[in-house]
């Protein structure tokens, strides 16, 4: 499982003009990934991760200040670029398996009191994000 972090003032998640996800505050903008081997209890440990990660600004985490996360499902983060000039996407999980991994993630944030909003799984995305920095982290599980 692996997750791109930004720290940002405020980001948004549009599908077909709709906004579905939005944090208007300082907070983080979560693109997670889906590794075909993972398994729910690294669910576990990614959200435990996300929310006590200290991150925001003077070394202060989502479970200190209660500043939001929006969660974006990304499994492009497992493209692999080693070879040709085509990305291989075997590494990364198929949609059912992953949507319910990503699932997870949120639920278990959400049941240590963190604040989440989302974007909708498997749809094209419009992800709008102001950066705070800027500052961005890659963490794995």
């Amino acid at each position: 499982m692996r997750a791109v972090v930004a720290r940002v003032t405020e980001a948004s998640v549009t599908v077909e003009g709709e906004v579905v996800g939005a944090i208007a505050e300082p907070g983080l903008l979560v693109l997670l990934g889906i590794h075909v081997d993972d398994q729910p209890e690294q669910a576990v440990t990614m959200a435990r991760k996300l929310h006590e990660s200290r991150i925001l600004r003077d070394e202060e985490s989502c479970a200190d200040t209660g500043a939001p996360l929006l969660v974006v499902s990304q499994f492009t983060l497992y493209g692999d670029t080693r070879k040709g000039r085509r990305p291989s996407w075997t590494k990364a999980a198929r949609p059912e398996p992953a949507e319910k991994l990503v699932d997870a993630v949120v639920s278990e944030l959400r049941t240590r009191g963190a604040r989440v909003e989302t974007g909708r799984f498997g749809a094209m995305m419009e992800v709008r994000s102001v950066n705070d920095g800027p500052f961005t982290v890659l963490i794995e599980v």
